[in-house]
Parts: C-alpha cells; sequence; structure tokens
C-alpha cells in the first residue's frame, strides 16, 4: 500500500483541504491488478483507514479530507471504516463512476448520510451526459491547462451554482497568482507552493539570524552546550516549548532554567530539537503548510534510512529533509540558504545539485509526496524496497509530526 498526503490552497495560500492519494499494489510487480485484480480488496478504502488511524483533527486540522473512491470500492461500507463526521469527508470519484441507476442512487444514499462529492477527470464533452452527476457534487477538479476559466465560471454558475472549482496541475506560483487575479477557482492544488526561489536575494529577518545562528552553533562537531543555551534564551517561544519538552520526560525534576533543560537533553537530543523547533519558528511567516512538509520531510527520510540500507546516515537524512525548504523558508537561493546554514556536503550535495549518497532518497520522496506512483513502483523495484515497509514510514512520520503538537 502507498498513500500521500496532497494540499488545496485557497486564494489566501492557506490550506483549504487535504487530499489522500493512495495505490494498494505495486502494479510494476503486479501488472494484472489494474485489471481483474483491481476487485481484491474492494471493500476497503485506503485513505478512510488513515483517517481513522490518526484522526481527522491531527491529520488535517479538521479540514475537509479528499478521499479517492473508484468505481467498484463506492459500494464499499463507508460508515464502518472511519468515525471521522462525514461532513468532514469528501468522497472523491472520477469518470469510470458513470451516470447510471445503480450509480446514482448510491451517490444520493451516500449524500444522505452526510458525505459530501467532488469529481476528477471529466472532460468537457461529458459535462451533459454527467449531469445527473454533477447535480450531486460539491466540487469539481477542472485542469486550469485544458479550460478557460472565465468559460467555466459563468457555465458552472447558471447551470450548477452549487459547485466549488478547483484548480489542478498549477505547478507554478504565476499560474496561481493569475488563476487567483481571474477569480473563480476555490481551491488550488499543485507544486506552485515548493517552487524555489532561483533569482531573488532578500535580507533575513533579524530573529531569524537568530535561530541561523543557532542551528549553526548545534551543527558543529561537539559544539558547546552553554553557547546553543544563551542563544535559545534570547526566544521566548524556544524557551518556553524546551522547558516544556523537558518537563514532560522527566519527573519531579525541577528544571527551571535553560542551561538546566539543556544539560538534561545533552547534545544529541538537544541537536535534534534544536534542529527541529528552530525550523518551526522559521516558518512562521510562512504558509502552515511549508512547516508542515519540511517536518514530515525530515522523519520520513530518517525513517527511510533502514529500507534504503543507510541506518548509518539517518541524522543526515533527517537533516536533508528539515531544510529541503529551506530555500522558501529564508527566501533565498537554495545554495544562498546554505550557505548560512552549517551542513555537510553531502547534504549540501544533495539538495543543491541532486547528487551524492543521500539524492536518491530525496528524489524517491518527491515522487511518493507527489503520488508519482508508477515512478514510486519503479524505484522501489529498482532498489529492491517493500511497498509496505515504505507505506509505513509515511504513517509513521505523519503520527510523528501530530505528536510534536500535543501537548
Amino acid at each position: 500500500m502507498l498513500a500521500t498526503l496532497i494540499p488545496l490552497f485557497d486564494n489566501e495560500m492557506a490550506v483549504g483541504a487535504y487530499s489522500i492519494f493512495a495505490q494498494r499494489q505495486n502494479l510494476l510487480l503486479q501488472p494484472n491488478f489494474a485489471a481483474g485484480n483491481r476487485f481484491d480488496g474492494a471493500g476497503s478504502v485506503v485513505g478512510l483507514d488513515i483517517v481513522d488511524s490518526i484522526g481527522l483533527s491531527d491529520l488535517a486540522d479538521d479540514r475537509e479530507v479528499f478521499i479517492e473512491l473508484n468505481d467498484i470500492n463506492i459500494f464499499a461500507d463507508i460508515k464502518s471504516q472511519c468515525k471521522a463526521p462525514h461532513d468532514k469527508l469528501v468522497l472523491l470519484i472520477d469518470s469510470t463512476v458513470t451516470p447510471t441507476e445503480n450509480y446514482l442512487n448510491r451517490i444520493t444514499e451516500l449524500k444522505k448520510s452526510g458525505y459530501r462529492f467532488a469529481i476528477r477527470k471529466l472532460q468537457i464533452e461529458q459535462f451533459e451526459t454527467y449531469k445527473p452527476v454533477l447535480l450531486m457534487m460539491d466540487y469539481i477538479l477542472l485542469d486550469h491547462r485544458k479550460i478557460k476559466i472565465s468559460v467555466a465560471k459563468e457555465y458552472f454558475s447558471k447551470v450548477y451554482p452549487n459547485i466549488r472549482l478547483c484548480a489542478v496541475n498549477v505547478d507554478s506560483q504565476e499560474d496561481y497568482e493569475k488563476l487567483k487575479a481571474d477569480g473563480g477557482y476555490d481551491l488550488y492544488e499543485g507544486t506552485f507552493f515548493r517552487m524555489p526561489i532561483v533569482k531573488a536575494e532578500r535580507e533575513v529577518a533579524p530573529l531569524k539570524v537568530n535561530y541561523i545562528e543557532l542551528l549553526n552553533i548545534v551543527n558543529e562537531p561537539d559544539y558547546d552546550l552553554t553557547k546553543a543555551s544563551d542563544v535559545i534564551q534570547r526566544d521566548t517561544a524556544l524557551v518556553i516549548s524546551l522547558l516544556k519538552m523537558v518537563n514532560r520526560m522527566t519527573v519531579n525534576s525541577g528544571i527551571n532554567s535553560v542551561n538546566h533543560a539543556a544539560a538534561m537533553l545533552g547534545q544529541r537530543e538537544l541537536k535534534k530539537w534544536i534542529n527541529t523547533a528552530v525550523t518551526k519558528e522559521l516558518c512562521a511567516d510562512r504558509p502552515s503548510e511549508i512547516t508542515r512538509m519540511s517536518l514530515i520531510r525530515a522523519k520520513f527520510a530518517e525513517e527511510l534510512a533502514d529500507i534504503f540500507d543507510k541506518k548509518g546516515l539517518a541524522s543526515e537524512l533527517f537533516l536533508m529533509g528539515l531544510f529541503s525548504v529551506l530555500d522558501l523558508i529564508l527566501d533565498q537561493p537554495m545554495e544562498k540558504a546554505l550557505e548560512m546554514v552549517k551542513v555537510s556536503k553531502m547534504i549540501q550535495d544533495a539538495l543543491i545539485s541532486g547528487k551524492g549518497e543521500l539524492a536518491p532518497i530525496l528524489a524517491f520522496m518527491n515522487e511518493y509526496e507527489n503520488a508519482s506512483w508508477q515512478e514510486v513502483s519503479r524505484l522501489m523495484v529498482l532498489q529492491d524496497i517493500d511497498m509496505d515497509s515504505v507505506y509505513n514510514a509515511y504513517i509513521s512520520s505523519l503520527k510523528w509530526y501530530r505528536d510534536l503538537f500535543t501537548a
């Protein structure tokens, strides 16, 4: 099983919803699955399993979650598989769910139970044929490259006024800004929010300079705990976070100072906490999705270390994932951003040029994050990687991220 969580943004660059894209089998190893064998496990919906195991509030901060259905598992016992509020689950179908009586009756039944619906991969020429289906949809996902939004906006506002429009395959900030200015779309999905800075160079804000100084201290070999404590004390948010964490870890410790807390943690644990906590603070003025992505990538990379036979490089992989969006956090090109933070050449090579020992794991994570299942399957075959171990690593990363924000 493979699954990933993909954000959909609103016009304020805030996450409005998430989609869970999943694949049950490695199609390169089991090509027949795409045909008759796809009926196997038809009673189970992967996305519902994930929502139920992690919890909607922890997984998506109580936002709506789009869950893929196909023409088979739409008839599954959806209610028993997930206890999340029905109105927070958007059941995502495509053109394989045809406007025939059995499907229309099933959609009607699920709508009456409170579930919401979205449809994707519908061609313009199919709109009229699918009118009975579209009348029950809450969202439609449209490829903005294949449809004129001015025409779509007028058409849907007249014929299907209750449908919200979502633009997909939005792969640049320029496209996002233009679509937003044109109006008509409510949500946007694509890689546009991850596009790196390649030319712009802005001054780093004073508070961020302190954070970078702290990162540089703890990423030195055998760093000085006292020096790290001195910098931590300059930021109230970091002090509170550190003391809360250490007090949760100890019983009747009486910790009441940053120096004492740092000593209790020790070099290794303090370094890991600082790298994580400081990244969260650096992301404070960025879209919240950048924070989530940075931290989940860090943990996912660390979890993949053993799977890729790189167990000895787990710490480096954690930092690589954590700093994989440093260019977005600091509004600097990646090369310039990494000059400010002392990381190993191994991490620099992976993040700047996609080379070196860590690069294959970074490339794998990027494909996984994009739900590029065919390429993920190919890489797993080449590396002789078990699919379930990758899925478990990703789910473990989501749960770790959840626990970071749990008091």
